[in-house]
């Protein structure tokens, strides 16, 4: 059974950082893509930012320039590096895994940037 534990998550100034976490347990199996996704109140989920096995990464066009995702192969686990928070980053951040043509997604982490 595939778990992914999310952590990092905050209560944060604007203009400040955060660094998101997520590690995979569960399966032996190689995980393709990993990502982070965020839903705001009333809101759909939406990209953040993704990166594959080989390190390819994608972003939300918005976001490029303050956040960095990266990935740990050997412990399964992907990270989020956020920097100059603005209060509309505040939203839950959920993680994604893609293995084996299926999609994985934690529980999610909530972010709240204050202005």
């Amino acid at each position: 059974q595939v778990q992914l534990v999310e952590s990092g998550g905050g209560l944060v100034q604007a203009g400040g950082s955060l660094r998101l976490s997520c590690a995979a347990s569960g399966s032996n199996f190689r995980i393709n893509t990993m990502g982070w996704y965020r839903q705001a109140p009333g809101a759909q989920r939406k990209l953040v930012a993704t990166i594959t096995n080989g390190g390819t990464t994608n972003y939300a066009e918005s976001l490029k320039g303050r956040f960095t995702i990266s990935r740990d192969n050997a412990k399964n686990t992907v990270y989020l590096q956020m920097n100059d928070l603005k209060p509309e980053d505040s939203a839950v951040y959920f993680c994604n895994i893609l293995m084996l043509g299926r999609d994985y997604w934690g529980q999610g982490t909530q972010v709240t940037v204050s202005s």
